[in-house]
């Protein structure tokens, strides 16, 4: 007898319209709202560049949740190229805002490298960010792309960690290793190295605690796996990825500021771009902590999450065709 609730779910993903820019253009539509439509009225209102101009910019920039200092280095940059590229009216400055932000958000061409080869990608966040759907989402698109996945369910803190990331392991139809609530993540995370080099898998998902004690606590559970991993699987690649909520805005920006200090992190994951008009945010991962954004989800499906393209992304932000 066929499964109603994989029916259900095959017939919701069924639903789901147009492309992946579509569906971003669509869940940028708070954030377009709140800065795009700010700085479309400040392009049109002046007629000369001058302080003015440059001042209320930066005043739509701040309240669009990019933050002062991450909003005043734009205007700046702004200010250098009008001079450089000799620009002359307010409504040209337009194109060349998106620009430099496409430019100053442009993910490294070899920063995917870590899904073509046999490698451990450690997914770190707080809780309630969305880490155990990103994780589910993550391991459905490796799969549909033909890898061997596996996912570690090292969250043995929080109550139902383990049954949320069961459920997306059986969506994505991916391999879950786990052990009871409250045993130690770091024994999780050698069982599921082992059964990654046993499988011959290509990629090791491994969830981890979102809240710990402390920054101490969570530090040495974070160096026990690292140890772990690099003695049973040197060979594997290391990707470190951290899971940020966009609508809680630049409180995110402080979040991942905290998690730079326990471990290097090679590039972060948005979530809930579709419910924010803080989407803002997301301009200031780049510019404020020098790690970029590598992957952004804008809806609950689990073919919701996509690469980070900073070019679709500015575009969809400025509605542009």
């Amino acid at each position: 007898m066929r499964d109603p609730d994989r029916t259900a779910r095959e017939n919701a993903q069924e639903e789901v319209k147009g492309s992946f820019f579509e569906r971003l253009k669509k869940g940028l539509k708070k954030t377009r709202n709140n800065i795009v439509s700010g700085l479309e009225n400040v392009f049109l209102d002046y007629e000369v560049i001058d302080d003015d101009f440059y001042e209320e910019l930066t005043e739509v920039l701040v309240a669009g949740d990019l933050g002062i200092e991450n909003a005043e280095g734009l205007i700046e940059t702004l200010k250098e190229r009008v001079v450089e590229e000799n620009v002359r009216r307010p409504e040209k400055c337009k194109a060349l805002l998106m620009r430099i932000i496409k430019e100053e958000m442009a993910v490294p061409k070899d920063a995917y490298l870590f899904e073509e080869k046999p490698s451990v990608v450690l997914v770190i966040g707080v809780n309630g960010v969305g880490k155990t759907t990103s994780i589910g989402k993550l391991a459905g698109k490796y799969h549909k792309a033909g890898k061997r996945v596996i996912i570690a369910a090292a969250d043995t803190f929080r109550a139902a960690a383990i049954d949320q990331l069961k459920v997306w392991a059986d969506r994505a139809n991916v391999t879950m290793i786990s052990q009871t609530e409250g045993s130690d993540p770091s024994a999780v995370i050698f069982d599921a190295v082992n059964a990654a080099k046993a499988r011959n898998a290509d990629i090791l998902l491994c969830d981890t605690a979102g809240r710990l004690h402390n920054k101490k606590n969570l530090m040495e559970e974070l160096r026990k796996m690292d140890r772990i991993i690099t003695n049973g699987f040197p060979e594997a690649v290391r990707e470190n990825l951290l899971v940020l909520d966009a609508t809680t805005g630049q409180n995110a920006i402080r979040q991942a500021k905290e998690f730079t200090d326990v471990a290097p992190l090679d590039g972060v994951i948005l979530t809930k771009m579709d419910g924010t008009a803080k989407g803002g945010m997301a301009i200031a991962v780049k510019r404020e902590l020098g790690i970029p954004v590598k992957y952004i989800c804008v809806g609950e499906q689990i073919e919701d999450l996509s690469r980070f393209n900073a070019d679709e992304f500015v575009d969809a932000l400025f509605d542009a065709d």
